[in-house]
Formats: C-alpha cells, sequence, structure tokens
C-alpha cells in the first residue's frame, strides 16, 4: 500500500515515519510547505529510508516515494 501524505510542516514527520515504519510505502508531496521545511522532511527522510534499509525517490518536483526493499524469495 502507498500512502500519500501531504505534510503543513515537519512537526508532520511523524506521519511520514509512522505510515513508514508500519511497513507502507510513503509518497511524500511536499508542494505545500517552504523551502526550508522541505529540505528538513527530505533529510528527515532520507535518514529513515537509509536506516531501514528502502529508498527514496524523486517522482516530480517536491514530491519523493519512499519504499522499503524489495523482498527477496528463494
Amino acid at each position: 500500500m502507498v500512502k500519500t501524505l501531504h505534510p503543513r510542516n515537519y512537526d508532520d514527520a511523524y506521519h511520514v515515519g509512522d505510515y513508514f515504519r508500519q511497513g507502507n510505502s510513503v509518497l511524500m508531496d511536499l508542494s505545500g510547505v517552504s523551502s526550508s521545511e522541505a529540505r528538513q522532511l527530505v533529510d528527515f527522510a532520507a535518514g529513515m529510508v537509509v536506516a531501514r534499509e528502502g529508498s527514496m525517490e524523486r517522482v516530480a518536483p517536491r514530491v519523493f516515494l519512499l519504499s522499503h526493499p524489495e523482498r527477496k524469495t528463494g
């Protein structure tokens, strides 16, 4: 499942992290926040996905997809 979030400020980073920790991919649309808060949210998200061995991809200007690692079957 992909959860789409539109943070209004850095305080909404909690929701980004919460949904990601629950196992959901997160589409984070930062078009509604200032450049400085967008940078903070990107830094937070980047640290979180690295810690969880996931990935972060820019899919549009100011829109990022946070994904979990592919599960290996075998």
